[in-house]
């Protein structure tokens, strides 16, 4: 009798656990979809246009060239040229008039935070190690997290924080690879003052990401990066003006480096472009998961370029981080109930996951009877 009794109350934990991180009623083949398919390869498309940048501004920091605030410059004027013209020929009224009159204050803390996460992390190199920068770097999840819960009301399940560990614990072990290859050399710099410009780094990070978000899913993409083009690049051409005009002028005249600086502001302007659409399917927190494994792709690329020493420690991290990400997307998150009927969109029926049998993996029905109300939206969108 005792032992029956056991039996049932660990049934009813199994499914209290169930219910909690939105498992019961599930199996494989409603998980594992097209859509999630779709988003781990678009995310891993972001790490390698990172990787991109990344290796651009190595062989520009092998030419001598050390201009960062001329390298964002030169993107945000890319996306001024392209997607602010874009709304100057609107005819509605979320023209590029009618943005700046109603909230121009509110772009212009975005475009802030994006120049000055960029520029941080990039002068970090300078004072702290690649190991501090790498770790202090994973930062951005947790506070993306808590930004979310507050301005966003999405609302977690224990199996999210699970697969956040799990990506984190990749970082770790990719970190551990720097160690032994010998590539975390300690830094004869301020090392507090770099570790600093790191975290001040990931919370403008977060800032910046939170905004898009809210912005992409609830205005439009167009409007964000026309937006973020136009004060990106007042911002970062102020401070170009005022930090950099040296370093501009010194900067090698060479066909190498043009081609550089062209890989470099190419890779950014397709990252800024493709990364909202990413954003619109899923959410701040997702996107930034599998752009952990950036690094590791940019590590790739140095073992055949710059000649750094290759451990086997860095395919299992990148096998750790992708399986931490698949799994958070697995499962959907949740949002808070709102204040009236409806969604912020205007559209309840984006709120709702409703995956066909035609967006499956594995094959199966649908049950008709399963509706959340979640973060992840636009599951009708389609990406190939």
């Amino acid at each position: 009798m005792e032992r029956h009794e056991e039996e049932e109350e660990q049934q009813t934990l199994c499914q209290k656990l169930k219910v909690s991180c939105g498992l019961k009623g599930k199996k494989l083949k409603d998980m594992f979809t097209w859509r999630l398919l779709k988003i781990v390869i678009f995310g891993q498309v972001l790490s390698l246009l990172i990787c991109g940048t990344a290796v651009s501004s190595q062989f520009l920091a092998n030419y001598g060239v050390q201009t960062p605030m001329l390298q964002s410059f030169l993107n945000y004027a890319l996306l001024l040229l392209v997607y602010t013209t874009m709304l100057c020929t609107r005819k509605d009224q979320r023209n590029l008039k009618q943005i700046l009159k109603t909230g121009w204050w509110k772009y212009l803390i975005m475009g802030v935070a994006d120049v000055e996460a960029n520029y941080s992390v990039v002068t970090a190199y300078q004072f702290t190690t690649l190991t501090s920068i790498q770790l202090l770097d994973c930062c951005v999840i947790p506070l993306l997290m808590v930004l979310s819960w507050f301005i966003l009301k999405t609302r977690y399940r224990p199996i999210h924080f699970v697969a956040v560990v799990v990506c984190l614990l990749g970082v770790g072990t990719m970190v551990g690879a720097d160690i032994l290859s010998g590539r975390a050399q300690e830094s004869t710099s301020n090392v507090a003052l770099g570790d600093g410009l790191v975290v001040l780094s990931a919370f403008l990070y977060a800032v910046s990401n939170v905004c898009q978000e809210y912005t992409v899913k609830n205005l439009s993409r167009v409007e964000f990066l026309g937006m973020m083009g136009l004060f990106g690049t007042l911002v970062s051409g102020l401070q170009l003006a005022a930090l950099e005009t040296r370093a501009v002028s010194e900067i090698p005249r060479e066909l190498n480096v043009l081609l550089m600086f062209t890989s470099y502001v190419l890779c950014m302007f397709a990252l800024y472009s493709a990364m909202p659409v990413m954003m619109k399917m899923t959410s701040a927190v997702m996107v930034n998961l599998p752009l952990f494994t950036s690094n590791l792709f940019s590590l790739f690329c140095g073992i055949f370029l710059f000649g750094y020493t290759f451990s086997t420690l860095y395919i299992v991290s990148f096998v750790i981080i992708t399986v931490g990400f698949i799994v958070y997307n697995a499962i959907p998150t949740l949002s808070a109930p709102p204040d009236s009927a409806g969604s912020v969109d205007g559209n309840p029926a984006a709120d709702q996951t409703s995956a066909s049998s035609s967006d499956r993996l594995l094959p199966g029905t649908t049950d008709p009877q399963r509706s959340e109300t979640v973060t992840s939206v636009d599951e009708t969108g389609s990406l190939l």
